[in-house]
């Protein structure tokens, strides 16, 4: 197990990440500067730190020139900025924990603070984040007002939630989970309510609480509410560079100073690296659909998009005008590199869309079922256990 984690550090850390320059700052202090981009599955937990240090100046990316950057190359930086601006640290720690920030971050967030985490393993990752003084986030929030809010009481976290619903289900002997490759219903959890009455009042009560908590993690499967999205812009400071934790990974948040109380989420996505508009997403839903991309100065912007994503101007606007009919060719082999570049354009749109799509739905999977898988196998300990 060991050397498969190594391995995949290791891995990791042969990786390039693109870089993009944007500018940021205040009016009186605003600098260019580059951003750390990656891909669908790029470690989005080193990369948030990277760019969160960036954009407060804390570290830079020399020369100007540069395209790329690797761990080996930015690890350093950050070493260097903990070493120096944390008089206290153990600096051989830091850098133990640095690689494993690569491979996502076991998070086990709290549905009753913004700020509230434990640790899935050792802890190292959030004093990682504590040293470097970024403030981890979350929007899972449950509103106080809510019907599930009682249950939610009871099991505060995400992994209490998830041992909940397990022992629910082994109570009513499969009966509370459905199978996910059968669609749900509205009559499943009515027939599960239905059953409570052949339980007793224990475990009647420990399913109605394990109905109302799997309804609050199925309505809110982005891991973000509404009332957490209203916490997080009423509490975080203007001119706050924060990390978000969100469906096991971290984006750079940032809530500008004045009178604009609007979150936006620094775009690290490497299909708009050569898109200089595409800069800030604004945070406005829980589930992205009304969401607004801004460049640096905040404006709405103008890309490509759709199917043009990440072409230059010129060869979106070529592209576009063949789509249109109204593209005329001067000489056909100009016509057909045009339309090739299209047609490779759609594929690979297609393609990164639905890989992102799987591979999320994946890691959602994957946590739910090792945290069923530990729950199970700490019930058949306490089962064989023997007292002699």
């Amino acid at each position: 197990m060991a050397d498969s984690v190594n391995n995949q550090v290791h891995a990791s850390q042969a990786e390039v990440w693109y870089l993009k320059e944007i500018a940021f700052g205040t009016s009186e202090s605003r600098t260019p500067v580059k951003i750390i981009t990656q891909n669908f599955n790029g470690p989005c937990s080193f990369i948030a730190i990277c760019n969160i240090l960036i954009l407060r100046g804390a570290i830079t990316i020399e020369p100007p020139g540069r395209k790329t950057a690797s761990y080996e190359f930015l690890s350093p930086l950050v070493g260097e900025y903990l070493l120096l601006t944390c008089p206290g640290i153990d600096i051989s720690a830091a850098l133990s924990i640095m690689p494993y920030t690569q491979k996502g971050m076991d998070l086990n967030p709290l549905f009753t603070g913004s700020t509230s985490f434990r640790p899935g393993g050792s802890g190292g990752e959030l004093d990682l984040f504590k040293q470097a003084e970024i403030e981890l986030v979350h929007g899972w929030l449950v509103d106080p007002e809510s019907p599930e809010a009682s249950a939610l009481a009871k099991t505060p976290d995400y992994d209490s939630a998830v041992m909940l619903i397990a022992d629910a289900d082994h109570i009513t002997k499969g009966q509370l989970v459905l199978d996910d490759s059968r669609p749900e219903t509205p009559q499943a959890s009515g027939s599960s309510s239905a059953a409570i009455d052949n339980y007793n009042e224990e475990e009647r009560e420990k399913i109605a609480n394990a109905i109302a908590v799997r309804e609050f993690l199925d309505s809110t499967r982005s891991q973000l509410t509404y009332h957490g999205l209203f916490h997080l812009a009423s509490t975080i400071k203007s001119g706050s560079l924060v990390a978000l934790y969100r469906n096991l990974h971290l984006s750079v948040l940032f809530k500008r100073h004045g009178d604009d109380s609007s979150l936006y989420c620094l775009v690290t996505d490497q299909v708009f690296l050569r898109e200089p508009s595409v800069v800030w997403e604004r945070l406005e839903d829980v589930d992205g659909g009304w969401s607004t991309f801004v460049d640096s100065d905040f404006v709405k912007a103008s890309p490509a998009g759709g199917d043009f994503a990440g072409q230059t101007a010129e060869d979106a606007l070529r592209a576009a005008e063949i789509e249109a009919g109204n593209f005329v060719a001067s000489d056909p082999a100009d016509l057909a590199l045009a339309q090739q570049m299209q047609s490779e354009e759609e594929s690979r749109a297609r393609y990164e869309y639905d890989l992102r799509r799987r591979e999320d739905e994946k890691r959602r999977q994957a946590e739910i079922d090792k945290r069923m898988s530990k729950q199970d196998t700490s019930r058949k300990a306490k089962k064989d256990c023997i007292i002699m």
